[in-house]
């Protein structure tokens, strides 16, 4: 099968919108404190990210132009895969460890944070990606998704960088990284559907 540049920009699109999904309903069993099937969820989300960060690093080579917002999608996809397998392999240890052995708490929840450092990196990337494409669809015409989607990046990218520079809870219990970086994420891939292959 060729992979032509059309047929692989909409690859990573698909990608990123059943990503999106992934997260959302993540987070959607988790605030209802249901029980989360983290090993298919993340586990499908590594797979996913590994397959984006091919074709997102295809799409880049192949492109004549917005080379920045390529880079953000396949180095985003790479650190998501970093993440995820940092929640898969070693949340679980690292927290059994911390109830049977005193003192070892702290390990336990630096390992949460470094997951969600990686976590905010990844969502900055996405959010850069999106502002790089939500401008080209602006200055190509199409002002409603281009500007929405680059407002949208914006936002994402400074509460996730915000988020690394002075904690995850700076927001207090306000989703504001994690939300607007999904939004970011889903409008990105919109943007990806409707772009020219010649870009």
């Amino acid at each position: 099968m060729e992979f032509t540049q059309k047929r692989t920009i909409h690859i990573v699109a698909l990608l990123l919108i059943i990503a999106a999904v992934t997260q959302a309903v993540y987070t959607a069993l988790y605030v209802a404190e249901a029980d989360v099937p983290r090993q298919l969820l993340w586990g499908t989300e590594g797979a996913l990210f590994v397959l984006m960060t091919a074709f997102a690093g295809s799409a880049m080579l192949q492109a004549k132009s917005l080379h920045l917002g390529w880079s953000a999608i396949a180095f985003a996809s790479a650190l998501n895969v970093v993440q995820v397998g940092v929640g898969l392999t070693m949340f679980g240890p690292f927290f059994e460890a911390a109830g049977a052995v005193e003192g070892l708490e702290p390990a336990a929840t630096s390992v949460v944070a470094f997951s969600f450092m990686v976590y905010n990196a990844a969502k900055m990337l996405l959010a850069l990606a999106a502002i790089v494409f939500g401008m080209a669809k602006l200055n190509a015409g199409s002002k409603a998704l281009g500007g929405l989607t680059a407002v949208i990046g914006v936002v994402a990218f400074f509460s996730n960088a915000l988020s690394m520079a002075m904690g995850r809870d700076f927001m207090g219990e306000l989703p504001l990284a994690g939300g607007s970086g999904v939004l970011a994420t889903i409008l990105l891939a919109v943007c990806l559907f409707g772009l020219n292959s010649d870009d």
